[in-house]
């Protein structure tokens, strides 16, 4: 596994399609493309790594499957009420479909369905609460008390907010969001602004290799049932409109953040953590996408078999 995870960083190092960075986002735009980092945490406790691995960044959107997490703890499969499980075909940010579907997003993984888990997480607490417990659960999932929300990040965003307030408002028309919309969007987007490496998001990712469990702690986040749909729902959903796309080539339920990173989840057999901060034309890792192309290729790890 070192030796794979070795090759892939040799083999990518040299590659000139990086993609570009997410430059809507200030704070974003000033991070290196070259940086690359790739972790594998397997249930029995190994972790394997090779590249930019201790170098924190901004997870992004793959926030969105620990906050889903949360949500279905809390509201159980009442969270389905506020938000669909379809793929959307559309891009992340789009208010397209919210017209048609009368205010309900199509999954939890597009910003609108995101920001109605939010939404449905804070249950009247304020931010600041509702944030400690964010971060509480992602120390809990990571074993690791050093990860962080980057509020210089978080600000970037908040100055730039304008498209995912129009969603939030969109959605509020609707009577679909319960809470005051400046606090929702102030929550979201810390939420994006975790601050995580390539081992720790591996490690956060466990509980979903093993039916909900995290091996290493022995601590059960979730029933069996819940974490294959969380699975199913990163196949289906995790990377926007290039979710087929990703599918056909990796074949690992996965989830993107425009910060660059990947997690991808083999279940019963480890998680995968990989880090490039440029990105493709739909919002994905470019490099990152490749690597987990290659990896699967080489372990068979794929979901469909070798």
């Amino acid at each position: 596994m070192q030796t794979l995870l070795n090759n892939i960083t040799r083999d990518l190092a040299d590659h000139d399609l990086r993609g570009q960075v997410a430059d809507y986002i200030p704070q974003l735009a000033q991070v290196s493309p070259q940086h690359f980092g790739i972790s594998v945490a397997t249930p029995e406790g190994a972790l394997y790594s090779a590249g930019d691995v201790s170098q924190p960044f901004s997870i992004q959107s793959i926030s969105k499957v620990f906050a889903l997490t949360l949500a279905l703890g809390k509201r159980g499969d009442g969270i389905w009420e506020y938000v669909g499980r379809e793929p959307s075909g559309d891009p992340f940010n789009s208010i397209v479909q919210l017209e048609h579907e009368s205010g309900k997003p199509r999954n939890p993984f597009i910003n609108a369905g995101a920001l109605a888990v939010v939404d449905a997480i804070m249950m009247g607490h304020e931010p600041k609460e509702v944030l400690a417990e964010i971060l509480s659960f992602i120390r809990f999932l990571s074993d690791d008390a050093s990860i962080y929300f980057d509020h210089e990040v978080a600000a970037s965003e908040l100055e730039h907010k304008h498209r995912n307030a129009s969603l939030a408002h969109f959605m509020k028309s609707f009577g679909k969001l319960q809470h005051d919309v400046d606090k929702i969007l102030g929550t979201y987007s810390h939420q994006c602004a975790l601050a995580m490496n390539c081992e720790q998001l591996a490690r956060a990712g466990l509980f979903l290799v093993s039916d909900g469990i995290n091996q290493v702690s022995g601590s059960r986040v979730v029933s069996a049932q819940r974490a294959r749909r969380i699975n199913s729902l990163m196949m289906m959903c995790g990377h926007y409109d290039g979710s087929g796309e990703f599918a056909y080539r990796v074949g690992l339920p996965g989830k993107s953040g425009v910060g660059g990173g990947i997690l991808a989840i083999a279940p019963g057999k480890g998680s995968i953590a990989v880090w490039s901060p440029g990105l493709d034309t739909v919002g994905n890792s470019l490099l990152g996408t490749k690597a987990l192309e290659m990896f699967t290729q080489n372990t068979g790890w794929s979901v469909f078999g070798h």
